[in-house]
């Protein structure tokens, strides 16, 4: 009992931190795109929204297969043209969001690193990028 007493105010002073900074810690969603006809504006669109109410989130979107079209030079929305995609992604850069780009897809269609905005980054998979960021890292995940 004289342990308890002695060392209470640290145990609890201990507890309390830990509290403190479990609820003040960062959130952290990684988007999904892999079909940049039927996700990329909305993406986009969800990520500056998501951003907009909760400022300090950490966001990577990981893009693959045809989910990496999006993020190539003068890409644009099909359906209105009227979007460019490159303005979009440099906006959200500078808001900290990470775009990823799955190696692989490059590799099976015949793509290159030169092809895409400067602001993506690369990954050797995008799908275990993705399971990474959820499993080790505790990212949420979202789909558009």
């Amino acid at each position: 009992m004289r342990f308890f007493h002695k060392h209470f105010p640290w145990l609890l002073a201990s507890v309390l931190l830990f509290a403190s900074g479990a609820i003040q810690a960062q959130d952290k969603v990684v988007y999904h795109i892999d079909n940049s006809e039927l996700q990329a504006t909305k993406g986009l669109r969800n990520v500056r929204n998501h951003l907009d109410v909760a400022p300090n989130t950490k966001i990577v979107v990981v893009a693959h297969a045809e989910g990496v079209d999006f993020l190539m030079e003068g890409a644009r929305d099909r359906k209105n043209p009227d979007i460019q995609y490159a303005p979009l992604v440099s906006a959200l850069t500078a808001r900290g969001v990470v775009f990823e780009i799955c190696e692989i897809t490059l590799k099976n269609r015949g793509l290159n690193r030169e092809q895409f905005v400067m602001d993506a980054q690369f990954t050797p998979s995008g799908v275990a990028r993705i399971a990474q960021l959820q499993l080790h890292e505790g990212f949420a995940y979202i789909k558009p």
